[in-house]
C-alpha cells in the first residue's frame, strides 16, 4: 500500500465519504480495482473480500480482517511480514502506538485514511455477518 501515489490513496480514503461513489468508480476506472474492491470489503461487501483473495491480494483481505480484530488475520500480516498493513489496521481502530508510529515516519496520509475509515465504522451498525479472513 506504501507504493501508491498520494492521489490514488487520497481517492481511497475518499471512498469512505460522502462522495463514496465517484471516488470508487474513478478507482475501478482507473485500473485500481483492488482499492475499490477493499473498500467495498471494509465496507461489509464479502464479495469484494473473495475477489481480493482470487486476484493476488490476500493482504488486503487480511487487513480487512485485522480491522476487525480477528486474530487469524492479523497473525496472517505477520507471517508474510505486512507489518505496515498490521499497524494501519491498529491506525484505523485508533490505536495511539500506531497513530504515533504512522506520523514518526512522516505517513500522515495514512493517518487520514485511517481516521476517514474508523468515521465510516463508527457510524454503522456492526454486521456480524460479515466474512472472516
Amino acid at each position: 500500500m506504501l507504493n501508491y501515489p498520494p492521489k490514488i490513496l487520497i481517492a481511497f480514503g475518499e471512498t469512505f465519504g460522502d462522495n463514496y461513489k465517484e471516488f470508487q468508480s474513478w478507482l475501478l476506472e482507473n485500473e485500481y480495482k483492488e482499492l475499490a474492491a477493499l473498500s467495498s470489503g471494509i465496507k461489509g461487501n464479502s464479495d469484494a473480500i473473495n475477489w481480493l483473495l482470487d486476484n493476488g491480494y490476500p493482504q488486503y483481505a487480511a487487513f480487512d480482517g485485522a480491522i476487525d480484530n480477528q486474530k487469524e488475520a492479523v497473525l496472517w500480516l505477520r507471517k508474510y511480514e505486512f507489518d505496515f498493513l498490521e499497524v494501519f489496521a491498529s491506525a484505523v481502530n485508533e490505536n495511539l502506538d500506531a497513530i504515533a508510529w504512522l506520523n514518526k515516519h512522516d505517513l500522515k496520509i495514512f493517518v487520514l485514511i485511517a481516521a476517514k475509515i474508523s468515521d465510516y465504522r463508527n457510524n454503522l451498525t456492526y454486521d456480524y455477518h460479515k466474512l472472516h479472513f
